[in-house]
């Protein structure tokens, strides 16, 4: 049981701080191609890890018609719209903005379950909400929260990024209900599939697939990186862990993600830890423990 535990903890530990350092790899890809080509290759590649997970545990079957459907959607929301938010955005904004905006994430899952599953929070939770809705004001104002009444942001990516939250949430909360019907590499396998194929077309249709040829070895490393370990191994990593161990306990493991993207942003992109960013990542993190003290759906990036 103990040593089942310490693997588990390896195993998240290795899936945050995969996670993390993907915004500063989707960077790297993106000096080079443009976001739908590098989405399309990422998820090209965890297609086949996932495939290969699902089909060596016995989980790879075939689905109804409807559970199909459900898959479609989910796929839609979670792998074409959020990878087109996550990875437009980052073409002008930092990755650590990235970070600190998915670190906020448990936080819109709280407040989608409030309010399309009637879920009640409480009065510490919803102070919580708050909060970390502050925290990200500062972080994509540059600490000038003032800027958000005029529409603007630090930076022109800030606003799909922000985006990008509040989607996924809704991933979330909606792939727990498949999840009770479905294991998670078969759900994560056939979601991924689905929503690949939906991205495939907008690849071909904008004529993207001539930008293949663009990456250099820094390129495919890059996209390497973010479709083997971020789109594959991770989401193995993180769904072992939680069989293997309480989801409160994994769930804490994301807090090291946001300061893997600040790390791994100011390395390999030059970017500066400005005090903003100090300042609002400590409130976004504040708002997320206040409302992460009552469990929460499946926050996974």
């Amino acid at each position: 049981m103990e040593h089942a535990r310490t693997r588990a903890f390896v195993e998240v530990t290795a899936a945050v701080l995969v996670w993390g350092a993907s915004f500063a790899a989707t960077k790297v890809a993106l000096r080079q191609v443009s976001p739908v080509t590098v989405v399309w290759l990422r998820f090209a590649m965890g297609i086949m890890v996932l495939g290969a997970a699902a089909a060596w545990r016995g989980e790879l079957r075939r689905v109804s018609a409807r559970d199909l459907g459900i898959f479609a959607g989910l796929g839609l929301i979670g792998i074409t719209l959020h990878q087109w938010l996550q990875s437009t955005a980052l073409q002008t904004t930092h990755a650590s903005t990235g970070g600190w905006v998915a670190a906020a994430t448990p936080v819109c899952i709280a407040l989608v379950a409030a309010l399309v599953l009637r879920e009640r929070l409480t009065s510490l939770q919803w102070v919580g909400i708050v909060v970390a809705t502050l925290g990200v004001a500062l972080i994509v104002t540059d600490g000038a929260p003032a800027m958000l009444l005029a529409g603007r942001f630090a930076e022109p990516g800030d606003l799909l990024m922000v985006l990008s939250a509040p989607n996924w949430a809704v991933f979330s909360v909606l792939s727990r209900r498949v999840l009770r019907d479905h294991p998670p590499a078969r759900m994560i396998f056939y979601t991924m599939t689905m929503g690949w194929l939906m991205t495939s077309v907008l690849f071909v249709a904008a004529g993207k697939p001539a930008e293949v040829g663009q990456l250099t070895s820094t390129g495919w490393l890059a996209v390497g990186f973010l479709g083997i370990f971020c789109s594959g191994l991770a989401y193995i990593f993180w769904y072992d862990a939680l069989h293997s161990a309480p989801a409160s306990q994994v769930g804490t493991f994301l807090y090291l993600e946001p300061l893997v993207a600040v790390a791994t942003g100011m390395v390999f992109q030059g970017e500066r830890l400005l005090v903003s960013s100090i300042v609002g990542g400590a409130v976004i993190l504040a708002g997320v423990w206040l409302v992460n003290r009552e469990p929460l759906a499946d926050a996974s990036p």
